[in-house]
This record gives C-alpha cells, structure tokens and sequence, in this order.
C-alpha cells in the first residue's frame, strides 16, 4: 500500500482486492502523482445549500443545428422542462418554441432549403426512435418514418434536400445499418445490409455530388472501426481506409470540399485517438497534430483552408483550428473548461465562418457560444439561471493517485468551502456510466449540490475509461467491479489521507455502470461504504442478457464474454454474487421504460436485500429511460439523493 493513501481507517476487504498489488500497472499518459495534503478547501465563508429546484433552473441541451442561412440556431433544450425544440436568433433575444412534446428530442439537421428540421423523437424514454419534421417557421410536426419496430437516429440531408440518410436498428437486431428516405414519398429503403450481429453503420455525409454517402462501420465494442463510400445508386460499399494488421479503430466526421479528404479519429497511433485527413485516393492517413492525449478530429471550415482538432486533456477539452496550409494548430479563445463542436448530424459552421459550440465547466453550467473568425466568441444561450453565481461554487481540481496495483488514476476532485482539516467531512465517490465511458470536468448539479452541502466530491477514471488509450479501455473486460473497483476503492483511501474527510462517512452513488459499481461496491467491499444510491444499475448480467435490448446484449458479450463459456465470468462480475453482504443502507432510483437496465434489475437488488433485512428503499419513475428526462423527475431524484446521504452520512 502507498504510503499516500495509508491515512484513515479503510481496510480492503480480502473480496475481489487480494493480490491487486502484484498485477502490472496500466499503461496511460505520463501524470503527476498528487499529495493529498495538497488538497486545500478554500477558507471563504461556506455559501448556503444550493436549492436542487435552483439547479435545475440551469436548462440543459440535447442537440443544436444552424440554420442554413446563418440567422437561427435550433437547440434540443428543456427551456419547459422536456427537450423539445427552440429557435433562437443569432443576434440574441428570446426564443421561439417550435416543438411542444412530453418525448425527448434530438438529432437535429435542417434541409438545404432553410423550411424544414429534422430531429429523431423516441417514447417515453424507449430509445425507439422515430424521424420527424417540422417547419422552421413554425407548425406541426410531420412523423417522416412511423416504423414501431426500427429505430432511426442521426439523419442526415442530401445536397439537393431530396434524401435523407440515417442509420436505422431493428428493435430485436443488435446491429444498424444505413438508410435513405425519399423526402417526396417517404420511402425508405437500405443502402447496405450487415452481415453479422456485431458490427453497426452510421451515415457521416454525402459526398459534394449528392451520388454517394460516406459511413463509419464499426464494432459494438468499439475496438475496431473502419470508414466506407455507400453508392445512392446501389452496390457494394467500399472501404476508404486502409485496412490495419492490428486492430485498429478509425471513424470519419466530415469530408473536405474538394471531397479528397476525410477528417478521422484513429487509435492506429499507438492506442490513443489521434486526429487525422484520410487521404480518399489512397487510404492513408495524415496525422495533424499529435498529442500525448485523445484528440478527436472535427469539421472542415467553409474556406476548406483548416479543420477543427478537438483535445481531451485528463477529462477537460480544447478545440484548435490545424492550418492545412501552415500545419499549425491555434487554439480557439474560449473560456477553460469543456469545450466541443456543437451540432452532431450538421456542420457546425455557418457559410461565413463562424462556428457553433457547446462550453461548461465544473463552476459554470453548459451554454451554446458563437465563435466568429476573427476569435471573439460571444454566448448565444443564456441556459444559466441568474441566481446561480459561479464565485459561489467550488472550483474543481483534476487529481492523481494510484491504485493497488500501481496503475495512475485519474479523478475531479470537488472541495466544499470552509472545511476544517480535522477528518470530519462526509463525502461521495461518483463512478461513470459506460464502463466505456469517461468523467469530464463539466458542470455537475449533483456534485454541486453535494459540495455545496459540505460533501467532498470525487468522480475517478478507473481502468475500463476512455481518454487513456485503447489498453486503459480494454483493463477491465471480464473483470468488471474488479480492479476498476479497487481503483474507486482507492479514490476513497485518497479522500481520507486529505486530511478533510471521515472514513466512516464515505457514501457511493451512480447511474447505469455507475449503478453497477455503487452496487459492486457495497455488496463486496461492504466496510469502506457508509451508503449508497444506484440510479438504474446492473445488478445480475445473467438476467440483464435476457431483457436488454439487442444491441446492448451484443454490447455486454464484448466486455464479460459469453454467459455459458464464461458463467464464472458472469458470476464473478454480478453484484448479486456479494450484495447479501451490504451492510451501507442503499436507495435505488430506476425508470420503468429502461431498455438499458431493465426495470426487474433493481427489483431483483430490493427483493434480495429485503431477504436478509438491510435497509433498502426504491423508487420508480413512470415513462422515463435510461436516466430521467423529466425536470420534476430529475428534480426529485436528485432530492432523494441527497437527503439519503444527509440522513446515514451526517
């Protein structure tokens, strides 16, 4: 054990932790381990509790699109407390409302002409989605697919404004394919039929002269990817990239004027993301500016004489314009934080040069911004309520420690005001969702919330995330809530040798792989946890293959293996294998419409824990997902959250 993370009174328990220290760390970028007595808890006056209701007064965002002329972006927001769609003007003022639905709406791309939004729209949270239209003028909505049994996500327009392109999943196919739709007579038909049950498309866009579309195929695992042209016409695809002896992953996010390049996102160099032009004629790809951290690669500016380079440095992104000219990349004046090209199926850009993005950051809530040519970048929304002072919030700090068995880990670190070095604070680890997934330094009402009620917060990296290279991702495959569990194990020990917090009152809490490790975490290492709150966690894989959707069951195999051949596997993964241990009380918040993790998954977690009389408690929120789209719903979970917490760990 290192001498660092030995303070405080956490024991590991011999469950799943045994021989951690003799396993080999896991390769990732070169970091700075920290000092937990540098940790400092800025001596201002604490600020009162921040209401949630307040926090949820910070509207949030799905999705945003230019219009083709430049004079309105259209914003999947919940300006009314369900996202639905708003046009607001780019030279400010109030928007408009142009959809009104309880369903989420997202996905948006607007025809060629400026009439027409198209935007997928799912039902009660079953992530079925279906294709609409509405005027961009204002009037209803037009369902363009009506298809119960296919889902359709991610359209994109055809230069003429004729066809639309999308991927399109059959509800009980793990696998998506491409599909285009007569805008005229709404017909659909595919362009390219997968032929196995792992492996899905997704359309990038069409090619200057509207005859082809240019696709990324890749696997459910997301190890392998490759980049295809899809003829309108009909015919074989054809493979763009150059096919790697390795596994290798590569994806296209836009094509370049002259349509000779491709803008991509690879791991070819060395494991890590890199941004790159795939050079169409031959299949190579050209590396722009290469960092010891992920990059993905962006949209082509109108001119065609630069392309957007986004970088993920430890979970806080920058965007910088790469000179195709001068081979120089220049960084974009936005504040620091978390900053991405915004628009997800529409080219972020409007024909003058200015660019669309979304920016938060862990003091700030989330707002779209205009970035002009020249470098001013103004703020377009004004999703932020104006109760809400970042000075009165915490700060978030970026943290390195290691894990038994020496692997670095990385976490965000929220430090309440005013605390006294004394081993007196209660705090919570927050695990991600995913597990491939990653915990960026963005504006999180939840932390907000914890530290503004004199919660240490800590939301780790552990082994299994992405942004550390492909190895770090790939560390935990049939080992879930093992080492990556020692690694939010660890994150606690970190807590506790800060000097601020009481290793007594340490809670848990997370949704979807977050759930799953909140319940990992309490039924096996049941001493380290005072308490716990899953939100839609996976408690028993067995079942979850039986219930979850197609996808999601291809998905599962790729990270614990077949349920038959890897039965120990599946057992030694499972939460249910340890959770009649669970000594901390737990609260369980699921969704009845979860495709994800089904409804019967937290139901199976309180039938068991009520079996052997530990204080459990659950609560069910109709016509909501994965996750709660709902503000009253998203209101009221973060509500029970916190007073679980303030009830067993205060």
């Amino acid at each position: 054990m290192r001498t660092i993370l030995q303070t405080g009174a956490i024991g590991l328990l011999a469950v799943g932790l045994v021989g951690a220290a003799a396993a080999a760390p896991v390769p990732g970028p070169a970091r700075t381990v920290t000092d937990p007595k540098s940790v400092v808890s800025s001596q201002q006056p604490a600020t009162a509790p921040t209401p949630i209701a307040e926090l949820y007064n910070n509207r949030a965002a799905l999705d945003a699109a230019w219009s083709v002329d430049g004079k309105w972006v259209v914003v999947s927001a919940n300006l009314s407390g369900r996202y639905n769609l708003w046009k607001y003007s780019a030279e400010g003022g109030a928007p408009t409302q142009l959809t009104h639905s309880d369903d989420r709406q997202s996905g948006l791309t607007l025809s060629p002409d400026g009439k027409w939004v198209v935007y997928q729209q799912d039902h009660g949270g079953d992530e079925m989605y279906d294709l609409y239209a509405v005027p961009l003028a204002g009037g209803e909505p037009v369902n363009l697919t009506n298809s119960p049994s296919v889902s359709e996500t991610g359209a994109r327009f055809s230069p003429d404004g004729k066809t639309l392109a999308f991927a399109a999943k059959a509800k009980t196919s793990p696998i998506s394919n491409v599909a285009v739709l007569d805008m005229a007579s709404h017909k659909v038909r595919l362009l390219n039929e997968e032929k196995t049950l792992d492996n899905r498309w997704a359309p990038v866009g069409f090619t200057s002269d509207g005859k082809g579309l240019i696709a990324n195929r890749s696997d459910v695992g997301s190890t392998t990817g490759s980049v295809w042209r899809l003829a309108l016409a009909g015919g074989a695809p054809k493979r763009l990239d150059a096919p790697a002896a390795d596994k290798v992953r590569i994806s296209a996010s836009d094509i370049s004027k002259d349509g000779k390049s491709l803008s991509v996102t690879s791991n070819a160099k060395g494991g890590f993301d890199q941004a790159g032009l795939l050079d169409v004629a031959s299949g190579q790809v050209k590396w722009l500016a290469p960092s010891p951290w992920e990059q993905r690669g962006g949209s082509f500016s109108p001119d065609g004489a630069s392309v957007i380079v986004a970088t993920d440095a430890d979970g806080r992104q920058d965007l910088s314009a790469y000179s195709l000219k001068t081979g120089k990349a220049a960084k974009t004046h936005l504040p620091e934080g978390f900053n991405f090209e915004a628009g997800g199926s529409d080219n972020p850009f409007t024909r003058d040069g200015r660019l669309l993005v979304g920016h938060d950051a862990s003091n700030t809530p989330f707002d779209y911004w205009v970035l002009s040519p020249g470098g001013a970048a103004k703020k377009l929304t004004g999703f932020a309520s104006a109760s809400l002072d970042p000075a009165k919030i915490p700060t978030s700090r970026i943290v390195h420690y290691k894990s038994a068995d020496g692997t670095l880990i990385s976490a965000i670190l929220m430090v309440p005001f005013g605390l006294k070095r004394d081993g007196t604070a209660p705090a919570v680890v927050v695990p991600h969702g995913g597990p491939t997934g990653q915990t960026t330094d963005r504006f999180s009402r939840l932390s907000v919330a914890l530290a503004s009620r004199g919660y240490v917060v800590i939301a780790p990296n552990p082994r299994g995330s992405t942004g550390y290279g492909q190895a770090f991702q790939d560390a935990n495959h049939k080992d879930l809530g093992g080492g990556d569990l020692t690694d939010e194990v660890y994150a606690a020990k970190f807590l506790t040798a800060t000097g601020y917090v009481n290793a007594k009152k340490i809670g848990i809490t997370g949704g979807s792989y977050g759930g799953f490790m909140t319940l990992m975490a309490v039924g096996k290492t049941p001493d380290v946890w005072a308490a716990g709150v899953s939100m839609y966690g996976i408690i028993n894989w067995f079942e979850m293959l039986k219930h979850e959707d197609a996808g999601l069951q291809a998905y599962q195999r790729t990270l614990i293996g077949d349920p038959v051949t890897d039965k120990a596997v599946y057992d030694a993964d499972s939460p249910m294998t340890y959770i009649k241990q669970t000594k901390a009380p737990l609260l369980i918040l699921q969704g009845e419409n979860d495709i994800r993790v089904p409804r019967g998954q937290a139901a199976e977690v309180v039938a068991t824990l009520k079996g052997v009389g530990a204080t459990v408690d659950v609560h069910y929120y109709p016509e909501e997902g994965h996750g709660f789209a709902k503000r009253e719903n998203q209101i009221d979970s973060l509500q029970r959250t916190i007073d679980w917490f303030d009830k067993y760990l205060k």
